[in-house]
């Protein structure tokens, strides 16, 4: 399919333009090339309206120029069906005729561009298909225009999209960051007081997890962050929220999750992590055992009634995992000092 030619590919005379002209008379055919044939036009000629349908999708003329009476479909009823298809995209039309006036006006409401009455006056002919090919050039040009501001808001997009995913992704696992955590806290706690429904809450500690940089170094412990977030993230649902807190610490919230279902989904974390294959790297690569403590808590309980309650009382069930031993699941009810429950121990720690 020959490419469109815009102002500025055919040049502001409209030379090089393909114009498609429709017509049964042979005689008006051959009439109207030889009035245009100075301007360097090229041609394509049809007899009928069905031939015209054919040419506009095949070969994407500049201008048609396209008798009102033609065999089968005529120039009003092509003119219809073009102006009504986007597909055919914009193509000034001239119709040619020698009817009474009426029919132009017909066919100028139908959305042909001009009208010109047989016989007529060659130079009147190539001033107006000047410019209509005129209006076609500026029209490609927009049409062009409009695609490049399309491409370019859809490249803003984005990077919008991409800055709007880094500014709420921690770099290092991939889950949501600290920040992104507290504003989606906010707004489940109070979805969760709104229609009574429970929420819990899971805070991660990887155990003894400073001597992992000590020993292996900080790229070490980098990998090991990032397998426990992988195991964590295997084992909760797609509707779980789940971050990282900071340091080694991560944070899960489970809409519609009661106390029991909590400790269940916890103490599969707790196994997902302490079945982790990790080596450490460089020539005496050995295999390191890890583990994690976890905490958890429940909305609605006694004294939970924030956010940040809810929290914090998560973070005293995982300082009771930790003073329990390890590699633990703890839950301390509000204004306990409470025992660990639900509590597994696991293999030797890092």
């Amino acid at each position: 399919m020959p490419r469109r030619k815009t102002l500025e590919a055919a040049g502001h005379d409209g030379a090089g333009s393909l114009v498609l002209i429709a017509d049964d008379d042979r005689g008006i055919i051959e009439r109207v090339r030889t009035g245009l044939s100075e301007q360097g036009y090229r041609f394509l000629e049809v007899a009928d309206g069905s031939q015209v349908l054919t040419a506009l999708r095949e070969h994407r003329p500049d201008l048609l120029l396209m008798d009102v009476e033609m065999p089968g479909l005529g120039g009003v009823e092509v003119c219809r069906i073009v102006k009504a298809n986007p597909s055919f995209g914009f193509v000034p039309i001239i119709l040619m005729t020698a009817a009474r006036r009426g029919g132009k006006v017909e066919g100028l409401e139908l959305g042909a561009d001009d009208y010109l009455l047989k016989p007529f006056d060659m130079m009147e002919l190539s001033a107006r298909v000047k410019s209509m090919l005129r209006l076609k050039g500026l029209q490609d040009v927009l049409v062009e225009k409009n695609r490049e501001l399309d491409r370019m808001n859809k490249a803003l997009e984005d990077q919008r999209r991409q800055l709007e995913t880094l500014s709420r992704t921690d770099g290092l696992t991939g889950l949501l960051n600290r920040r992104h955590f507290d504003e989606r806290l906010e707004s489940e706690f109070a979805r969760s007081q709104r229609y009574h429904s429970p929420l819990s809450c899971l805070l991660l500690d990887i155990d003894h997890f400073k001597n992992v940089n000590d020993s292996y170094g900080h790229p070490f412990g980098d990998v090991v962050i990032q397998q426990v977030s992988e195991a964590t993230r295997k084992v909760l649902r797609d509707v779980d929220l789940l971050a990282r807190y900071g340091g080694e610490e991560l944070v899960a919230l489970l809409p519609e999750t009661s106390l029991e279902e909590a400790k269940r989904a916890a103490e599969r974390v707790r196994l997902g992590v302490e079945g982790l294959a990790l080596r450490s790297t460089g020539s005496n690569a050995t295999q390191v055992n890890c583990t994690a403590s976890i905490g958890i808590s429940t909305f609605p309980s006694p004294g939970i009634d924030s956010p940040h309650t809810l929290i914090r009382l998560a973070d005293q069930g995982l300082y009771q995992a930790k003073q329990s031993g390890r590699n633990r699941v703890g839950h301390v009810p509000f204004g306990s000092s409470g025992s660990k429950t639900g509590s597994t121990k696991g293999g030797e720690a890092l």
